[in-house]
């Protein structure tokens, strides 16, 4: 795992433990259904952070007969269950507890604590969202945020991302339900603002469930970096063309490239083979993440335009 995604998950484990204990403590003394809501929102987080950190530590095994191409999808699968754990242990637990305080509505106490208390993880929360935002701007280049949280195959960073803009956005929708509801001395905002909080907790479950399965699936590499390794291909002098290309995410920094190139037909053997070996060199030199790499040589068939131009776009992603 990147030392940026440590950093990140880091971060958010220590600031959600502190928020998720001082919720507690709030809903102890307030008995707000928000409060309770978001505690448990936090709790949920704090063992996310430690699932991402497990896929980390699992996704170094080095790999085996029964598994050849590694571990590395170990950080795929954790996030995709991080993403099931925010939604069944989060929002959930807060569609549930607002239903009931909906049905069975009790009047606040102490509702200073409260209103303190979600200031504070607020401050908290918002040094793990800013630690997050910094490390993910070393990868993110000029993307915009919500394509970088699509396209990232480092899937801790949008993980962590989400969580802590949802955590934020939670927070003061529990600050708004609870201000509501001591102004109006109608405790059922309370409970409005627990719902609220499971209905954007159950959306952000959602987007991550989508993009972790596609990282399970098995995810190309992205166009750019299948364009550069066309090029390193076709930089050598004995290589007439590249017939297909397919590229794979083995894990997030682990990439197995397959392609099948036409070369110079003059080569023997021994030299054909020095040149798949010189091709391969080239293309780590330019995507060091291409761990495993198949080149198959063969012979271009005679193609119309059409299907030329066809055959270059498939090459080249």
């Amino acid at each position: 795992m990147e030392h940026s995604s440590r950093r990140a998950i880091l971060a958010a484990l220590l600031a959600n433990l502190a928020i998720a204990v001082a919720k507690v403590i709030g809903f102890a003394f307030t008995g707000a259904a928000s409060m309770l809501a978001e505690a448990v929102h936090s709790l949920a987080d704090t063992t996310n952070q430690g699932l991402l950190f497990l896929g980390g530590a699992r996704a170094r095994k080095a790999a085996t007969p029964e598994h050849p191409f590694g571990y590395g999808r170990e950080r795929f699968f954790w996030a995709f269950v991080v993403a099931l754990v925010i939604f069944s242990a989060g929002s959930m637990f807060a569609l549930f507890e607002g239903v009931d305080k909906l049905r069975h509505p009790h009047k606040l106490e102490s509702v200073g604590w409260a209103v303190g208390i979600l200031v504070v993880s607020m401050a908290m929360e918002g040094f793990s969202f800013r630690t997050a935002v910094h490390e993910s701007k070393r990868t993110k280049g000029d993307e915009s945020w919500w394509r970088f949280i699509r396209r990232s195959k480092t899937p801790e960073l949008p993980v962590v991302l989400l969580e802590d803009f949802g955590a934020l956005i939670g927070l003061a929708l529990a600050l708004v339900g609870i201000g509501l509801a001591e102004i109006t001395g109608n405790a059922r905002f309370d409970a409005l603002g627990s719902v609220a909080i499971a209905i954007l907790l159950a959306a952000i479950a959602i987007t991550l469930v989508v993009e972790m399965k596609s990282l399970l699936i098995g995810e190309s590499a992205s166009p750019a970096v299948v364009a550069r390794i066309c090029a390193a291909v076709e930089s050598s002098d004995l290589v007439q063309s590249v017939i297909h290309l397919r590229t794979e995410h083995l894990g997030p920094d682990e990439l197995l490239v397959g392609a099948k190139v036409a070369f110079d037909t003059s080569l023997d053997v021994h030299a054909l083979a020095q040149a798949i070996d010189d091709v391969e060199a080239n293309v780590r030199a330019v995507v060091p993440e291409a761990r495993v790499i198949y080149i198959e040589p063969d012979v271009r068939k005679p193609l119309d335009a059409g299907a030329e131009a066809a055959r270059k776009e498939e090459a080249h992603g």
